[in-house]
């Protein structure tokens, strides 16, 4: 059975300590992150996360519904069903000397990557774009010797005007009894 990835949105309060209560549930439940990404949102006080977790080894709804439980999530919403547009940026140190640059350099314009230094024993690349793109290009690069290799993971957001954070609430906080 192949890997059904599964990306999950969560608008959370910017406060210290949230990216470990959400990673600790997680961890109880014994789920694997495959990618997490956090930033500031277009609220200000908010953040946002984007979560891939494997859906055939991962009850994704039951996640969804215990991350929705945390007093400093506003909002979780799965995405994978939706229209989205999602992009994952690597940076790629790569081994190289006058006789290997030209052609990690071809290899680079092939997949519209960018060099960001080049030293006499290395060259630094970035790549953007989809999972499959970046794991092309770090593959063949392989061949060349890759030094380091930092990947951010999936960055997503659904196409259209209204994002499915903003869509009820307008990103305002739960209120919650007892808490």
């Amino acid at each position: 059975m192949s890997a059904i990835k599964h990306t999950i949105v969560a608008l959370v309060e910017d406060r210290p300590g949230v990216l470990n209560r959400v990673a600790s549930l997680f961890r109880r439940r014994g789920f694997n992150i495959e990618s997490l990404a956090v930033g500031h949102s277009e609220i200000p006080g908010f953040s946002r996360m984007i979560i891939v977790v494997d859906g055939a080894t991962t009850a994704v709804e039951q996640v969804r519904k215990q991350l929705d439980k945390l007093i400093e999530v506003i909002k979780v919403t799965d995405i994978s069903e939706d229209n989205i547009v999602a992009r994952e940026l690597a940076l790629i140190k790569v081994e190289s000397s006058p006789s290997t640059r030209s052609e990690i350099m071809q290899i680079t314009d092939i997949f519209r990557a960018s060099i960001l230094d080049v030293a006499p024993d290395s060259i630094v690349i970035e790549v953007t774009g989809d999972d499959d793109k970046v794991s092309s290009l770090v593959e063949l690069l392989r061949g060349f010797g890759i030094i380091e290799l930092a990947r951010t993971g999936r960055i997503a957001m659904v196409r259209g005007t209204i994002g499915p954070l903003r869509k009820q609430g307008q990103g305002q906080s739960k209120r919650r009894s007892g808490r």
